[in-house]
Order: C-alpha cells, then sequence, then structure tokens
C-alpha cells in the first residue's frame, strides 16, 4: 500500500452473486496471483424471541468506519504477502439469504490469501462500527449482537 486512498467499502442493500462473480472474473488477468481466498457473510433467519429474523438493516458511522477499515487494511498488507484485498459491507436492509460481507485476498500462495481473508473478517466483526437491527416478519426488531 503506496498511497492513502481510502476506498469505500459499502455497497446499498445486498452484495449480489454477479458482483461477486465479476469480481473473480476482473482478477484472470493478473497472472502473478496463485490463490484466492473469499469470504461471503450471509443473513441468517435466526429464531429469536420465538420469532424468525427476516432481514437486518444495517448502519455505520461511516467516515469512522471507512477510516477503521483503511487501518485493518494496512495491518493485513504489513502481515501477509498479498496480491490485493477488496471488502464490501452492505448497508440498509438485506434480507435473509442475501450476502451482506464479502471478503476478497489475493496472493502468490493459499496460505496467505487464506490467513489475511480469515484475519480481515475477525477484525471487521470486532472492530468496524457497524451495526445491524435484527428484523423480525413483523418489522419489529432488535438490535444485533455478534455471537
Amino acid at each position: 500500500m503506496k498511497d492513502r486512498k481510502i476506498k469505500d467499502i459499502f455497497v446499498e442493500g445486498a452484495i449480489s452473486a454477479a458482483f461477486v462473480g465479476e469480481s473473480i472474473q476482473k482478477h484472470s488477468s493478473k497472472t502473478t496471483i496463485g490463490a484466492h481466498s473469499i469470504f461471503l457473510g450471509q443473513v441468517r433467519a435466526d429464531e429469536l424471541l420465538g420469532r424468525n429474523v427476516a432481514a437486518i438493516d444495517y448502519t455505520s458511522y461511516k467516515e469512522m468506519a471507512l477510516e477503521k477499515m483503511y487501518e485493518i487494511r494496512k495491518s493485513i498488507f504489513a502481515k501477509y504477502d498479498l496480491t490485493c484485498m477488496h471488502v464490501y459491507h452492505s448497508l440498509g436492509r438485506v434480507a435473509a439469504g442475501e450476502i451482506c460481507l464479502f471478503v476478497f485476498t489475493s496472493s502468490k500462495h493459499r496460505k496467505f490469501a487464506i490467513d489475511a481473508c480469515t484475519a480481515v473478517v475477525e477484525l471487521i466483526k470486532a472492530e468496524l462500527p457497524v451495526w445491524g437491527k435484527e428484523i423480525f416478519e413483523d418489522e419489529s426488531y432488535v438490535w444485533k449482537t455478534n455471537r
């Protein structure tokens, strides 16, 4: 990472399978890459309080979140020999069964790609200021707590 470019990681609504596929396809011309690791976070229809979650409505303090993601990105590149890393997180309403988080790491070797992907996901879950309302079928909600 040579510059201080802060990338916008947020996508309004669900992350489509087509977007994931296009992201992978864009890397086919990068022939120094030997491995990709991908994490897809999907909204679960958990049962809470005797009701099923129908969706999660994600909100964020965007400026703070993007700054934190820049720090996470910088630390991951310092620790792992990556070719590239892409992160996308949903904002707004995402229905159960849809994708809300897409982390994509690439490296010359699989171990770096896999280990970095896992580390990024854990840091995002622990440190990124993103909150979710778990919305039930009757539109009532509870604030999500990461388990």
